[in-house]
């Protein structure tokens, strides 16, 4: 009788959360092994710029992943300027290995954050674990933050607004007002936008490199072009040779996002608002349910603001009571008047026996 010769048997594969228990060194994802002695930091901006992230949001991650590299476990010394910047790819990996407690202390240091900003640190963190090819810890979740509907202005609130912007010594002001109020652009656009980018001919303007390094098409209304006609000649008189930019400050020189929120500011306290009510979002939200009062769509309403996915959209159907009521009574009463309209008695047509169908066999 042969015997059968016996085979060793294999060791499963294990997790790669398990090899690290073992290993000396965490397992780098295919992409970047052949990376792996780079600086980390300039081929992650070149991964975030890859994946088409705005200027702000990098700036977030960046500013938010500081604090967690910088987090000093057991027995470890303070990370200069320089050696933060050198890092290769690999000593970050094995810096970020989620299982040396790193991450919990930087959790536990950011706890007392507002719910917002929590989410957008934990966000950028695992954003960058992930590129590493490392395992997000299952019990560092996202804080629980309450339904927030997008805050607007009363109608009776922004009547005075785009009083006070009329009013303003600043030359700009109503401009800005009316171009966010009618568009609904954010304020980067507003300030990225060239002269050269507005078709008066089409009421139009190319949104190049909007949220997303995304172009879109704005679309304006009559005033909206009557008021940009009216503001090239003070352009003319203000702006710095050689500037491109259609909305420049009173020393000719591009509008900037914190100029517009400054100037936001002193509308909104000249209108005696409470502070922080009037920002250029808040106009961006007026501007999209107003869309929706007059019934616009989800879909127009996704594309005249530059949503990625309609579930950004969908926000806005959640409308206050009072807009309700308004809208619910608006209807009712069109409904009435067509109904009155219905009811008045119709001038009998005598028809000829042309035109007559009765006895046509």
């Amino acid at each position: 009788m042969e015997r059968r010769e016996m085979r060793t048997p294999q060791p499963r594969a294990r997790k790669p959360s398990q090899l690290r228990l073992t290993n000396d060194q965490p397992s780098l994802p295919a992409r970047l092994v052949h990376l792996r002695h780079l600086a980390w930091l300039e081929c992650y901006k070149r991964q975030l710029q890859t994946e088409n992230k705005s200027d702000n949001t990098q700036k977030s991650y960046f500013y938010g992943l500081r604090a967690l590299i910088e987090t000093r476990c057991a027995d470890e010394d303070v990370l200069d300027e320089e050696r933060y910047e050198q890092l290769s790819i690999q000593e970050m990996a094995e810096r970020m290995e989620p299982m040396n407690g790193r991450l919990d202390l930087w959790a536990h240091s950011i706890s007392n954050l507002k719910p917002t900003t929590y989410n957008a640190r934990i966000a950028a963190a695992r954003h960058f674990i992930r590129w590493l090819g490392l395992r997000w810890p299952d019990h560092l979740q996202r804080a629980r933050t309450g339904k927030r509907l997008p805050r607007t202005l009363t109608r009776r609130e922004l009547t005075t607004v785009i009083e006070v912007a009329e009013l303003s010594e600043d030359p700009v002001a109503s401009l800005v007002v009316t171009m966010m109020l009618d568009t609904g652009m954010r304020v980067s656009e507003v300030c990225g936008l060239n002269l050269e980018d507005i078709d008066f001919d089409d009421a139009s303007a190319k949104v190049l490199g909007g949220k997303g390094d995304k172009d879109r098409l704005v679309l304006f209304t009559k005033r909206t072009i009557q008021r940009l006609q009216a503001w090239i000649p003070i352009r003319e008189r203000l702006v710095s040779e050689g500037e491109q930019a259609c909305f420049v400050n009173r020393h000719g020189r591009r509008l900037q996002p914190r100029g517009v929120q400054r100037l936001m500011d002193t509308l909104g306290q000249d209108a005696k608002l409470p502070k922080g009510k009037l920002t250029p979002h808040v106009l961006r939200h007026n501007f999209a349910t107003g869309l929706l009062e007059r019934g616009a769509d989800l879909v127009t309403i996704q594309r005249l603001m530059g949503h990625a996915t309609i579930a950004t959209t969908r926000v806005y159907l959640e409308i206050s009571d009072q807009t309700l009521r308004e809208v619910y009574h608006r209807a009712q009463s069109n409904r009435e008047d067509m109904g009155d309209a219905h009811d008045e008695p119709r001038p009998v047509e005598e028809r000829t026996p042309s035109t007559s169908t009765h006895g046509v066999p």
